[in-house]
């Protein structure tokens, strides 16, 4: 019966001087510290709060409310759908749609809340939005004294315009005012056509009556 044998013990590898990792890592380290002085991309210390350090456009902290023109309310983007609140895993937003004296929708929101102590800054409001409404923002000096009123967002501390989105992000609002354009030319591409087409049916309408009249009278 053969046994196995056990495999033979391997060799000595190269020797090496004893902490000679420890020499090169710290070789590394003063290299970084003394291009920290004149390289700009090694000066990582910043002077905070009288500087900030740059934000990528990949930071998410916070949502808010795009509006276009003027107007942070009647601008709004937001038409109350209620996709987001429902969507919330923390059900941090809270919605109430504005109506007018006779009950009809004004697709608004009259309420649009979000508690700062409970978002987990997920950003899912902001992927399910079919109206390209929210989005997170890059603030992060959300701190205050005020533990209930504070942290409550109301639609007009988080509404801010389009034109802060595409300096935020350039390339998100590029795409999404491209996207907007399109639909909006097709919107009225589709009206003119159906303005058209009423206004053809008229005239025939109009013609054929006219030739019925006419027939009447030459009878």
């Amino acid at each position: 019966m053969s046994i196995d044998r056990l495999p033979a013990p391997k060799k000595p590898g190269r020797w090496s001087v004893p902490g000679l990792g420890l020499l090169k890592g710290l070789a590394v380290t003063g290299k970084n510290m003394v291009q920290s002085f004149y390289r700009e991309d090694r000066m990582t210390t910043v002077q905070y709060p009288e500087e900030r350090a740059p934000i990528s456009p990949n930071f998410r902290n916070f949502p808010f409310l795009v509006y276009d023109n003027e107007d942070s309310l009647a601008g709004l983007r937001c038409v109350a759908c209620s996709i987001c609140e429902k969507e919330c895993p923390p059900q941090c937003i809270y919605i109430v749609l504005e109506r007018d004296e006779n009950g009809k929708s004004l697709k608004r929101p009259k309420i649009f809340d979000i508690d700062v102590s409970v978002c987990m800054n997920c950003g899912i409001c902001a992927e399910v939005c079919p109206f390209d409404a929210i989005y997170m923002d890059g603030e992060y000096e959300l701190s205050t004294d005020n533990r209930f009123e504070g942290l409550l967002f109301n639609r007009e501390r988080l509404a801010k315009s389009a034109a802060y989105h595409a300096k935020l992000r350039p390339e998100q609002a590029a795409e999404v005012e491209a996207k907007r354009k399109a639909e909006e030319e097709k919107k009225l591409a589709a009206q003119a056509a159906k303005e058209a087409k009423a206004k053809a049916d008229k005239e025939a309408k109009d013609k054929a009556a006219a030739e019925t009249e006419q027939k009447g009278e030459s009878a």
